[in-house]
């Protein structure tokens, strides 16, 4: 894994920050007096599950056969760069998961726990003020170089200077980094409560410093990086297919993180501009997995000799991981969203329970939590401890954080969606608007409320259609604008649109992720994951004690508290979500028989010729 003040621009934060960082890094003259015993693991709260000497994860065949090849597909317009780690370009598909390794490697049956991988242990202190990482003498990058605590400052510079504004955010509590000889790296945090610090340093993808040392960061393109992982890039087509091949002596593969894992000998990924093929594609045997998005498809499409023979499995494999919040997502930036009542107002034309009815076979939940499918979400009135955190806060809150539960306007029961279209007149007379023959405006300024909502993907028209005309009956015009993938990415990045739709993920260990999606200093970041555009001085303290959580029980009531104020605000129509993963694959793919709670993972199966 997904962190108050006016933002600076995106130039002179990278400067600034170049010029700061690069101070940090330093050669130490000697090893502190006393530091933390060595340890092969960390969890974010209480103790790892793992022992020291633990030969694999639970959910892994740690004798799976290496071999065979793996085809998948990638429905989006082509790719133009190899690097995952930059705001430029549209980055090809696999590229940070199979070419570059970690400091640490996550489990995926605790909410977040890490162990060794590059690192062999780290060292840290009980008030987590500092993380000493100690490195395998034996790790190596993919051209045969050792990996060094050089390459690890080196990763830390670059990627919080001249990487995606994600990194800033993501690492801004860390204060120095300090080189203390060729396999011992420290980092210091300064005055910081946030526990999650070593975890999420040990998440960093460690980059090559002399593979860097004479090109451009952020404009290598598809120039073949050089990377650690257990893959590399073995042939392309520029924009269209792209292969990895397994590195026969890769160094890691025997490790407890790695064995069982990443078993195939290639891997290729085949573009597709149009879902529709792809899955005909799929059924022809042209790529091996596919996991279906779409209700439809899965209802209907999902047919044929190869499921009636066997050839292809299709299964709903049910997970326990946080689904986050789907939805359409206001940009409010725009002066028309500016107003919470507007907002609340335009999630009364959307119809889910029809939706969910006529479109979707009645296969989906209502979503009504930015942290749902886990205990994270708030539930009815904050109450208790949760109540307790949100109390300071109460005269810069609306009263309906504390007074009134939060529901997404539905059409169960007696209610209809003509019911909420007259309760969403009613919002929109409150927040100024009136009907003028025959269009919403509003009654200072005469602008008529009419927006614009932007699709990368043909499927959702058949959502997002009715939707609109449930507001045309309040005077509302919205289009509907289809662009091509790159088009789309360039105008969310730099949050050109009005209204998207969109998944906001989370973990079971919300942290420094929040900042990059709700906090302040993100507003005008051109690239960071607000494309909200939250900008609010309670959430971003809110924010700030969720990284500061001293223990999981506190963790869970401070990001109730920022779940009640983010529904409250209104700054999302929310959609629907599935605690199963829709998949169907070739029966030459096998899987493990435990699926960890975050759900299945195609880099713990094999092919079985």
């Amino acid at each position: 894994m997904t962190k108050i003040r006016k933002a600076p621009s995106l130039t002179g934060l990278v400067t600034s920050l170049a010029l700061v960082v690069t101070s940090f890094v330093s050669y130490a003259d000697s090893q502190p007096p006393e530091t933390p015993n060595p340890v092969h693991g960390i969890a974010m709260h209480g103790e790892v599950k793992y022992p020291s000497d633990f030969d694999h994860f639970d959910y892994v065949n740690p004798t799976a056969p290496k071999g065979g090849h793996l085809k998948l597909s990638a429905v989006a317009n082509g790719f133009d760069s190899f690097n995952p780690f930059v705001v430029r370009g549209v980055a090809a598909a696999g590229i940070s998961t199979y070419v570059y390794d970690t400091l640490m490697a996550a489990s995926d049956d605790e909410p977040f726990s890490a162990y060794g991988l590059i690192a062999e242990s780290l060292e840290v202190p009980e008030d987590r003020s500092y993380v000493i990482f100690n490195l395998r003498d034996n790790a190596r990058f993919q051209d045969g170089e050792p990996i060094t605590a050089e390459d690890v400052a080196f990763s830390f510079r670059i990627l919080t200077t001249e990487g995606h504004p994600f990194y800033r955010n993501y690492y801004s509590d860390i204060q120095s980094v300090s080189v203390e000889d060729n396999l011992r790296v420290r980092f210091d945090f300064g005055d910081t409560e946030n526990r999650e610090l070593p975890l999420i340093i040990g998440q960093m993808p460690i980059l090559p410093a002399h593979y860097w040392k004479e090109r451009d960061f952020e404009g290598n393109g598809l120039n073949v990086p050089v990377g650690s992982g257990p893959y590399r890039i073995a042939s392309f087509d520029a924009g269209r297919s792209l292969t990895f091949e397994r590195i026969p002596d890769y160094w890691a593969a025997d490790l407890p993180v790695r064995k069982g894992r990443f078993n195939f000998n290639k891997i290729t990924y085949e573009y597709y501009s149009d879902d529709t093929v792809a899955l005909e594609s799929f059924k022809a045997g042209n790529f091996d997995f596919r996991q279906e998005t779409s209700a439809k498809n899965w209802a209907t499409a999902y047919t044929g000799t190869p499921f009636e023979n066997g050839s292809i499995t299709k299964a709903a494999i049910e997970h326990h991981r946080p689904t986050g919040m789907q939805g359409f997502i206001f940009n409010t930036r725009k002066a028309i969203f500016k107003d919470p009542k507007v907002r609340e107002a335009l999630a009364h034309g959307f119809d889910f329970e029809w939706a969910n009815r006529n479109l979707f076979y009645g296969q989906y939940s209502r979503t009504d939590s930015f942290f749902e499918n886990s205990e994270l979400a708030a539930d009815g009135l904050p109450t208790g401890r949760t109540l307790e955190i949100l109390e300071p806060f109460r005269e810069q809150l609306s009263p309906d954080v504390f007074d009134e539960v939060y529901t997404p306007p539905d059409t169960s029961k007696s209610r209809s969606v003509r019911d909420n279209l007259r309760q969403a007149m009613k919002l929109l007379t409150e927040a100024g608007y009136s009907i003028k023959s025959g269009k919403m405006v509003h009654k200072d300024t005469g602008e008529p409320l009419t927006f614009e909502i932007l699709l990368a993907q043909k499927s959702f028209e058949r959502v997002v259609l009715p939707f609109t005309q449930n507001l045309k009956k309040l005077g509302i015009d919205v289009t509907v604008r289809l662009v091509d993938t790159s088009q789309y990415i360039r105008r969310v990045r730099s949050f050109d649109f009005d209204m998207i739709t969109q998944v906001l993920p989370q973990s079971d260990s919300p942290g420094n992720e929040q900042r990059d999606y709700w906090h302040s200093m993100n507003v005008d970041v051109e690239g960071s994951r607000n494309t909200i555009g939250v900008n609010d001085p309670v959430i971003d303290e809110l924010i700030d004690m969720v990284i500061q959580a001293p223990d999981r029980d506190e963790l869970v009531h401070r990001v109730r508290a920022l779940d009640h104020v983010l529904l409250h605000g209104h700054y999302v129509i929310p959609h629907w979500h599935l605690s199963k993963d829709r998949v169907a694959y070739w029966n030459h793919l096998k899987r493990p028989d435990v699926t960890p709670k975050s759900g299945i993972d195609l880099n713990n199966w094999w092919f079985d010729r």
